[in-house]
């Protein structure tokens, strides 16, 4: 303890300050990383960090975004918390997209933001934001300390509420007379009591007659479907998933945050239901006569028109946030409880009786998998981004990778064509779909996860959103391998254009134009030069690249990425008129599902 205490003038009295009170928790909180950029008023907390820099790394991102979608990549990955922290102002409000994109994706992350003195908050000093308003409605939970005694029991709370119950990120506003603040050691209680009397978040079990009632609803059934979410990975109830499903025979759709919950390849899955998701998997839930939503919040892109979701069976719900049930959905047997809990009590209860008998629904199923398959078309000459991502997926897979994506047709691509056979090795923004997220949550992963193989799946819009974290890659040695699709259009949108909007774009072509009604014309391949240059700007930061654009290129490319010893960009270039397919348009139904 005595190398981060200071010692006052008279030597008589060993003392310590309120930033190094903070990363003295952080670090008996087991906070192994920390992404965080420093101005005014952090520079106490990173002179603290310094001085523990053999008990704490300080990853410098070159963006606060950044350094809050990382701290995400190490949540995600290993299911501890995740830290990041900024000054005040400007830096501090970097951080807001990323803990909105914690929030809706229930990612346990403490995000810390220096402040102004206190005698200064609220007069519009320089480089103040009233931080705990700003981000009061996208928080779990919020401090602004005010006093030096609290430091130890507040970073003790956030971290504790972060990650029980539903997961989700605490916002600690810290100002800089209270990281400046000291006390003697001897008087700093670095285990503090609780003061939370309002949060009481008690592993939840379901009752014994809840399993019974779904125990008799399994035997009974002759269609039912398992519609698995996110709070199956966060519960850490994947194994017991599993068992479960083998068991029953059940077969298991998953939405975009529950993907590796169950094996991709498995003859059961289903793989992803909803507005890209599989064929097969929304017939499925659209003829399911029990539908056993596990860990989910029936979100518009699963459900679309929400009367006619799953109409025709009984819903069984069980979720860990009690706000959940009955939010969307109303579910005929809602269980309020931890997912884990509620399956082991489950399989505890099943007996050989109550599996039900549904060859007749497995055989339409397989029929359906074999009519309507994913698929893409096939060319010999041009690269498509499903061929890369299976590509990518063929060499990979046995090596068990690490996958993050930005957010686009890309996203979808991967979630479609990558078949995840694990838990949290799968990064993606889901609820708030933010651009820009994929590079800096691969960096986060790869930096908890050195030895593992990292790929950021990314497209060109995307990319650019936080492309100077190639620096951070460079700087602090993580070899993240970034396949970045490259069709120079905001793909998504350019896909709405045509199904919706006659083809027109407007403002979804991201490279110098002349005329942009003549964009859409032709077959959509790109000219020969491309903007930016992606290889040259990954040059520029010191990290190897290279551009491919015909298919036979593809495979000994992508091989060279992978097993390059450093970051790699592979820029391959793709066809920009090709749709991510199926599709269920907004707030439609399964009978308006787009096949081809």
């Amino acid at each position: 303890m005595t190398q981060l205490a200071t010692v006052d003038q008279d030597k008589s009295v060993e003392t310590i300050n309120g930033a190094e009170i903070l990363v003295e928790m952080l670090i008996r909180l087991e906070t192994e990383y920390i992404f965080a950029y420093p101005g005014g008023c952090s520079m106490p907390l990173h002179q603290a960090l310094r001085a523990q820099r053999d008990r704490i790394r300080t990853i410098l991102p070159r963006h606060e975004q950044g350094g809050s979608f990382a701290a995400q990549g190490v949540a995600r990955t290993t299911g501890k918390v995740g830290v990041c922290m900024a000054t005040s102002g400007p830096g501090a409000t970097n951080l807001v997209t990323g803990i909105a994109d914690a929030k809706l994706d229930s990612i346990a992350m403490v995000a810390i933001t220096g402040q102004v003195p206190q005698k200064f908050i609220g007069t519009d000093a320089f480089q103040e934001t009233p931080m705990v308003e700003v981000c009061r409605a996208i928080t779990k939970h919020h401090y602004l300390i005010t006093d030096i005694n609290d430091v130890a029991r507040i970073v003790k709370e956030a971290f504790y509420i972060a990650n029980t119950g539903r997961p989700g990120p605490v916002l600690i506003d810290f100002p800089k007379d209270v990281q400046q603040a000291t006390l003697p050691l001897k008087d700093v209680d670095f285990d503090p009591p609780f003061d939370l009397p309002g949060y009481q978040p008690k592993v939840r079990k379901a009752a014994p007659e809840q399993i019974s009632q779904v125990v008799a609803a399994i035997r009974r059934s002759k269609r039912p479907v398992l519609y698995v979410g996110g709070g199956c990975i966060l519960s850490d109830a994947s194994d017991e998933l599993r068992k479960f499903a083998l068991r029953t025979g059940i077969p298991v759709t998953m939405t975009v945050m529950g993907l590796g919950a169950f094996p991709g390849e498995h003859e059961q899955s289903l793989h992803m239901l909803g507005m890209h998701g599989t064929a097969y998997a929304n017939y499925a839930v659209n003829e399911s006569d029990l539908l056993l939503a596990f860990g989910v919040r029936f979100d518009d892109r699963v459900t679309g028109k929400l009367d006619e979701f799953a109409k025709h069976g009984k819903i069984v719900h069980v979720d860990i946030d009690p706000s959940e049930i009955h939010k969307n959905k109303e579910a005929h047997i809602p269980i309020n409880a931890d997912l884990k809990e509620a399956l082991i009590a489950l399989n505890a209860a099943l007996t050989d009786a109550d599996i039900p008998d549904i060859k007749e629904w497995s055989a339409k199923i397989a029929d359906w998998k074999k009519n309507f398959p994913l698929s893409y078309r096939h060319s010999d000459e041009e690269i498509l981004q499903q061929a890369a991502i299976d590509e990518l997926y063929q060499q990979t897979k046995e090596k068990d990778p690490y996958i993050a994506v930005g957010v686009g047709q890309h996203q979808m691509w991967t979630a479609q064509f990558y078949k995840f056979s694990k838990p949290r090795h799968w990064l993606s923004s889901s609820g708030l779909g933010t651009m820009g997220f994929g590079l800096p949550a691969a960096m986060g992963v790869q930096t908890a996860h050195p030895n593992s193989l990292v790929v950021d799946i990314d497209g060109d819009g995307s990319f650019q959103m936080n492309i100077q974290e190639l620096a951070t890659l460079r700087c602090e040695n993580l070899p993240v391998k970034i396949l970045l699709l490259n069709n120079q259009h905001l793909g998504m949108v350019t896909q709405w254009e045509d199904r919706f909007m006659d083809g027109r774009r407007a403002h979804t072509y991201l490279g110098p134009v002349e005329d942009p009604e003549a964009l859409g014309e032709g077959d959509g391949s790109l000219p020969e030069l491309t903007y930016p240059n992606f290889v040259q700007i990954a040059k520029a930061y010191g990290i190897k690249a290279r551009q491919v654009r015909h298919k036979k290129d593809l495979a000994e490319a992508i091989a060279e990425m992978i097993n390059h010893d450093g970051p790699y960009l592979l820029d391959v270039l793709c066809v920009y008129q090709e749709h991510v397919l199926p599709m269920i348009p907004t707030g439609r139904t399964v009978d308006d599902m787009i096949l081809e």
